[in-house]
């Protein structure tokens, strides 16, 4: 699937730097930033999902998983640093006006790849939702970025061909939009790499699986505290104490445990669930 992105990145690449070399448009140059950081990001996805792959060892004995989370922040790395040389080249265009030329052609091909990326785009959601892959999703919404933004860019240029001529000073201003965009694009990749690698709780509908899993379980008879949760690329590890009669033999205790795990990975795939058992008088006694 990563070969995909770069396949697709490589062709709109070289498309769309055509398309700045015919017209000197500072927003199709913004444009074909935008697909160098494609396929970068491309090129590090496949690097990083080859790890992924890998299964646990000694060294790494809940899997590598969290792989996914340094492809995601290189990204949103990547993103912001492409805007930033797209605003640089933007003010000097602003500095330094000049007419644009082909205007027609590079339009034309600035859509063209628009469609080619964003059905590769609704792809590559699919199978990030069938995967649960955040480096699947981060190519995908970034290929989906690079969408809007030749759309934003070829109605700008189309303006542009009706325009009088001192509306040239459009092109730059619309790279300079674009840039935000991206930056915007870019800071949203880097927390969601952040909340992974912090080990930020399951999503609230998650967690609300997860107590209700455990609820219709246990019944009123037993109850349960310290619940907690994190995800690791597309892997959830959950954890908690289930409190027991202290009389509970080990039999029925482990039976009730097996019980839980089956439920709570029934609503929640690619799930580990770790079960601490305590005696409940304990609690009664020291509420606090």
């Amino acid at each position: 699937m990563a070969w995909l992105s770069v396949g697709a990145s490589v062709a709109t690449l070289l498309l769309k730097f055509s398309a700045y070399y015919l017209t000197d448009s500072v927003s199709l140059f913004s444009d074909a930033m935008e697909s160098f950081v494609n396929l970068s990001a491309g090129l590090v996805a496949l690097l990083v999902l080859t790890v992924v792959a890998r299964p646990a060892d000694e060294n790494h004995p809940y899997g590598h998983d969290k792989a996914e989370y340094f492809s995601s922040g290189v990204e949103g790395a990547l993103i912001i640093v492409a805007a930033i040389s797209i605003i640089w080249a933007a003010w000097e265009r602003f500095n330094v006006q000049q007419p644009l030329s082909n205007i027609t052609q590079g339009v034309l091909i600035s859509l063209a790849v628009s469609a080619i990326n964003f059905g590769v785009a609704q792809y590559m959601l699919r199978a990030a939702r069938q995967y649960d892959s955040i480096t699947l999703e981060a190519d995908a919404r970034h290929l989906l970025t690079d969408v809007w933004t030749s759309v934003g860019v070829a109605v700008g240029l189309c303006v542009l061909v009706f325009a009088p001529a001192d509306w040239q000073v459009l092109d730059p201003i619309v790279a300079i939009l674009v840039a935000l965009n991206i930056i915007h694009t870019g800071f949203d990749l880097l927390r969601r790499s952040m909340d992974g690698l912090m080990d930020t709780t399951l999503p609230v509908e998650d967690v609300r699986q997860i107590r209700t899993s455990i609820e219709q379980s246990i019944g009123v008879c037993y109850s349960y505290n310290q619940l907690r949760s994190r995800k690791s690329g597309s892997r959830r590890f959950i954890e908690f104490n289930l409190l027991l009669p202290g009389d509970t033999s080990v039999a029925v205790a482990h039976d009730l445990c097996d019980q839980l795990e089956d439920a709570i990975e029934r609503r929640l795939s690619k799930t580990t669930v770790t079960i601490h058992v305590e005696p409940l008088e304990k609690y009664l006694d020291n509420p606090g």
